[in-house]
């Protein structure tokens, strides 16, 4: 996959394509539909198919008061969407001029002039240009004058049940419903950071872990135990995963993630960028007597992460 940076960054002789735009948190089963179609669409028009997305949530910029949190950040969702195998990501930094762009000028810039679109795929409640001021009637009146095709992605599952969203995956994850969460997204829920160097308490208990920095890529789910994985330079190691402020010791940050990677001796994380993965939730964080009934505990949490993820005792 392409990444084009910025309008300013897509060739001149860019081919005619077909196009999908939106905000595509998480990249979740939902977008990956729309993706296909869009992918199937093209294929049958002997199109290129883009993606055109934003660094930021728009309300960032617009109403940083209700603006939610992303589900993962921009570079994160631009490896996720290179894996359906679009020809080209737009990733659009969402400042004052981008949203300050006439809904005409918006379209005729982005969709016309930079990726001579001549299909376009969009949500129903899709708005563009000041203040949202475009909605579907205009984009299909350019669409009219310009020569692309608009079609509106079908958000309203035949079955009934509710329709996949990334606000849904919001409130799963909140709540630790994180196997579900992943089955939403079609992918496990990630964090992305750095290994920075904490207190060294899990080392002193005896489980040693990664502590990732404050600052990481991705929504971080509710306190609590988890299974999961720890990646590491194409390297996967299975992990029990504490997230929370650990209420057994005084003066711990609220949602610091600490991985201890199991069956690992001697594992030197410290700066490097690391994903931890959350299969599924074992327990809430609880405050223990001592330090006896926390290592007990730990033990028996250990136990279910290795039966959770297959993991046989080495021992």
């Amino acid at each position: 996959m392409k990444t084009l940076y910025g309008i300013d960054s897509v060739p001149n002789d860019w081919p005619a394509s077909a196009v999908s735009i939106g905000k595509f948190d998480g990249v979740h089963t939902g977008h990956r539909a729309v993706i296909a179609e869009l992918k199937a669409i093209a294929d049958r028009k002997q199109l290129a198919t883009v993606v055109v997305t934003f660094d930021r949530h728009p309300l960032a910029l617009l109403s940083p008061a209700t603006c939610p949190s992303t589900l993962v950040s921009a570079q994160q969702k631009l490896d996720l969407i290179a894996e359906t195998e679009v020809d080209a990501t737009l990733l659009l930094e969402f400042n004052h001029a981008l949203s300050s762009l006439p809904p005409r000028e918006f379209i005729e810039r982005i969709l016309v002039t930079a990726l001579h679109a001549r299909f376009v795929l969009v949500g129903r409640d899709f708005r563009f240009g000041t203040g949202g001021a475009g909605d579907i009637a205009l984009l299909r009146d350019l669409g009219t004058e310009f020569g692309y095709e608009v079609a509106l992605i079908d958000d309203v599952k035949p079955d009934g049940q509710r329709r996949v969203s990334s606000t849904w995956i919001r409130e799963l994850l909140g709540s630790g419903a994180v196997t579900e969460a992943g089955r939403l997204l079609g992918h496990l829920p990630t964090v992305r950071g750095v290994v920075v160097h904490g207190a060294a308490r899990g080392r002193e208990l005896g489980f040693p872990t990664a502590n990732l920095s404050a600052d990481s890529d991705g929504l971080i789910p509710a306190d609590g135990v988890y299974a999961g994985w720890l990646t590491d330079a194409g390297s996967r190691y299975p992990a029990a995963i504490s997230v929370g402020n650990n209420p057994t010791f005084d003066g711990v940050a609220q949602k610091q993630v600490e991985a201890y990677v199991l069956d690992e001796v001697d594992l030197d994380l410290y700066d490097h960028v690391v994903e931890v993965s959350f299969v599924e939730r074992i327990r809430g964080m609880v405050a223990y007597s001592g330090i006896d009934p926390l290592i007990a505990q730990i033990r028996d949490d250990v136990v279910r992460v290795r039966l959770i993820l297959g993991r046989e005792s080495l021992g």
